[in-house]
């Protein structure tokens, strides 16, 4: 019996329940009947042995790791308990090293668990807060310079700029280093022909959002560890997870990833392919109109709104007078992710928006690669930054002083700033940039 099973007979089972939650599976919103929590016979998330179990397993055979583990509290929960598990896999405190394009749920990591990453600045020009391209010359460099355990990278990023997870493996594993990938953005890689997913490229450890590319609901995530990763890592999966894990896991989250892992084992790949395809055909109508998109990812479409003339903000403006909505617009960049869910008129709508849209001279914008170039400086620890006494003010007035929690707009909750860093003049403009007007400080 799957979970979503167990759900529908206990839902249609007429029982009392004098249990949780308080609605009782009274219809308020609809699906409150399916809405359970840990009774007999519903497993427990972080010691599954019965339906949650056998769920993860048809994950875990689908996707090809060692061990795959249901999040319901998305891939924020997965990169927490990641860098956990190689804390206690050591035994000791871990370095650990990331470009700075990462979510805020590393930063909070970071805080908990007492990190001070090392962060990786790439040779090539960062022109966006969320892209930061890390080559594997860049990682051979730090790694021949110093002793790191674990490498973290972001791929696919927030414009969808894939790395190269092959040879930033391989180099890793020549230094006995680990290989973490927030893949928050890919977990559909899996899916395309061939798999461009990071645990078929040589990731030890991967953190996928199941709800972001996946027919599955807000919130769904996994935690993947790899048939190469330490044989350890998949006892301490389940507990670095309830470590940081709610103890009332919600049952329709587990029932939408239960779903969905059939549905993976079935018609998903299929429809996934044959949606690359067709996305392949609107990026081709892209490059003629003469408009950029500079996503790698098959199923992302990022627009680079000053090429042709725009601000992303006000070009996501455009889109939404033709109903069409952005996952993400800043100033340069607009944002979107398509799937097989999308209709055969979802994309003609994009079409035509793209084709009839005025081309315009390039926009003139401050040089961003020089606004992207500064090197914050770090006054103190992050987690000492992030657990003191803190007031809010101005950006305009922040010079000088130590950020205390990581300044971020959501989307796309990547930082300017990570506490414990000192706030200069080149991170104020940055900050502005992102409509993020106020700070925490020490």
């Amino acid at each position: 019996m799957s979970i979503n099973e167990f759900a529908q007979a206990y839902a249609s089972s007429d029982i009392t329940r004098f249990h949780m939650p308080g609605h009782k599976g009274v219809r308020l919103h609809g699906l409150e009947p399916l809405d359970l929590t840990e009774v007999s016979g519903a497993d427990f998330l972080f010691e599954p042995s019965g339906i949650i179990a056998e769920s993860e397993q048809l994950t875990t055979q689908f996707f090809g790791s060692a061990l795959t583990c249901y999040s319901a509290e998305g891939s924020s929960l997965s990169i927490k308990a990641a860098l956990c598990m190689v804390r206690q896999l050591l035994g000791r405190a871990i370095t650990v090293a990331s470009p700075r394009n990462c979510h805020r749920a590393f930063l909070s990591a970071c805080v908990l668990l007492d990190i001070d990453p090392i962060w990786i600045y790439p040779e090539a020009s960062r022109s966006s807060l969320c892209k930061c391209e890390i080559t594997p010359s860049d990682v051979q460099h730090l790694l021949n310079c110093q002793k790191i355990d674990v490498v973290y990278i972001t791929s696919p990023d927030y414009l969808g700029t894939i790395s190269d997870i092959k040879r930033i493996a391989d180099i890793c594993h020549s230094h006995g280093t680990l290989l973490i990938c927030d893949n928050a953005h890919g977990a559909y890689l899996k899916l395309m022909q061939p798999s461009m997913h990071p645990l078929d490229l040589g990731a030890d450890i991967v953190c996928d959002s199941a709800h972001k590319t996946l027919p599955a609901y807000t919130g769904t995530a996994y935690l993947h560890i790899s048939h190469s990763a330490p044989n350890e890592l998949t006892e301490l999966a389940k507990p670095a997870m309830s470590l940081f894990g709610s103890t009332s896991p919600s049952y329709l989250l587990m029932e939408s990833l239960d779903l969905c892992a059939k549905r993976l084992n079935d018609d998903l790949p299929a429809l996934y392919t044959d949606c690359a395809k067709r996305v392949k055909k609107i990026k081709a109508l892209i490059s003629s109109l003469r408009l950029h998109d500079v996503s790698d990812e098959p199923l992302k479409i990022t627009l680079d709104a000053s090429a042709c003339g725009y601000d992303g903000n006000q070009l996501a403006e455009l889109m939404r007078k033709s109903k069409i909505e952005c996952e993400y617009s800043d100033p340069g960049y607009v944002v979107l992710m398509l799937s097989p869910f999308n209709s055969e008129s979802d994309f003609k709508r994009l079409e035509n928006f793209l084709t009839a849209l005025p081309l315009q001279s390039p926009k003139q914008t401050p040089n961003p690669t020089e606004l992207f170039s500064f090197r914050p400086e770090r006054a103190m620890s992050m987690r000492a930054a992030a657990l003191n006494k803190s007031e809010r003010i101005s950006v305009d007035a922040a010079q000088g002083r130590i950020c205390a929690r990581g300044a971020m707009s959501c989307q796309p909750s990547v930082a300017v700033l990570a506490p414990g860093e000192k706030i200069c003049s080149k991170a104020i403009k940055i900050l502005k940039r992102y409509s993020i007007f106020q700070i925490d400080v020490l």
